[in-house]
């Protein structure tokens, strides 16, 4: 028999599995809570449940609560992780400490399929999707779990190539019996897949962030193949349409490459593109990986933009790179950790 594994399942799920025997839904909350709240690793440390019901539970499943395989730290504190499943799926998982936050930047696959040229990624190849469980494993299992208040879907894989998984561990982040975070503090980052993006806005009330790489589609093109069937422009259209809830962001990520998409053509574009939609643009230096002759724009030049997007009337930030050193910053994640 085949153990299921309680991390990555809904309290309505597990209340499914365990009514048949005459327990409630209270008791199915208490076991959310001993995973998601209290990450208690064994079954037999579940709290406020009847022993009978931890006998039960230890016949047909485990807690789904593991640990990474290896880690590093940077130089600025930022650490990577690298996690293995018991199929051999390997993924990393970058915890980012700062002053007033703590943020976990999580994978939903192992490896990517979208083909991102700038992306250490895609190099890589694609492993498969991750569970539910797997993708929350990431946070719930980590050292100072507790400390963590915000989490970024920017990881190894493409959020919405994995749609289903993706939205429930939203759930579970986002739900009082889950880890209870706001829906504010948690982010989704997709290049664009034109139905999971759809879905998502539909479904779930977390930030979204498109990453876009050049605001000219045919460019575009040259480094994200998604745009081929899913062009920037029409999710961008989908976003201004969406209404506004509690707050949610949406928002583009502009990784700034010297000399390619760093021109004031480019910032026009970007103006128009965006226009008064609400939209905030990030800019990100550009990271480049083995073997690449690109490197990012000066920080000179992405103040520049950021300057003439603001007087636009477009809110924008320029985001600091944070562990760079370990290859944990955007666009290197490869399961490089042995």
């Amino acid at each position: 028999m085949v153990k299921k594994s309680l991390c990555g399942l809904t309290a309505e799920e597990i209340y499914n599995l365990i009514s048949p025997s005459g327990f409630n839904l209270s008791h199915a909350v208490s076991i959310t809570n001993s995973i998601y709240k209290k990450r208690r690793e064994e079954i037999s440390g579940f709290a406020k449940i009847p022993q009978k019901l931890r006998d039960e539970l230890e016949s047909f499943s485990f807690s789904g609560i593991f640990q990474p395989a290896a880690y590093e730290i940077s130089a600025d504190k930022t650490v990577k992780y690298l996690f293995r499943t018991d199929t051999g799926k390997e993924y990393e998982t970058v915890c980012i400490p700062d002053a007033k936050r703590n943020t976990i930047c999580v994978s939903t696959q192992s490896g990517c399929r979208m083909g991102c040229r700038f992306c250490a990624t895609a190099r890589y190849g694609f492993r498969g999707n991750l569970t539910a469980g797997e993708i929350i494993n990431q946070v719930i299992s980590l050292p100072d779990a507790e400390k963590i208040t915000h989490v970024v879907f920017m990881g190894m894989g493409e959020p919405m190539d994995n749609i289903e998984n993706v939205l429930k561990a939203c759930e579970i982040l986002t739900a009082e019996w889950g880890l209870a975070l706001s829906p504010r503090n948690v982010t989704v980052s997709t290049v664009g897949l034109t139905s999971g993006v759809e879905t998502f806005l539909r479904s779930s009330l977390c930030n979204l962030t498109l990453s876009l790489g050049s605001p000219f589609a045919e460019e575009r093109k040259s480094v994200v193949p998604a745009e081929f069937h899913y062009p920037v422009y029409t999710i961008i259209e989908m976003m201004k349409r969406y209404p506004r809830e509690k707050k949610r962001r949406f928002s583009l990520a502009y990784v700034m490459i010297n000399a390619w998409n760093d021109s004031d053509s480019h910032l026009e574009e970007l103006k128009i593109l965006v226009g008064s939609s609400g939209i905030r643009v990030n800019l990100l230096p550009y990271h480049p990986v083995t073997n690449d002759p690109n490197t990012s724009s000066s920080s000179e030049r992405m103040q520049y933009f950021k300057h003439n997007l603001i007087v636009s009337g477009i809110s924008a930030s320029v985001r600091k790179s944070r562990g760079s050193d370990i290859s944990a910053a955007c666009g290197l994640l490869a399961a490089g950790l042995k």
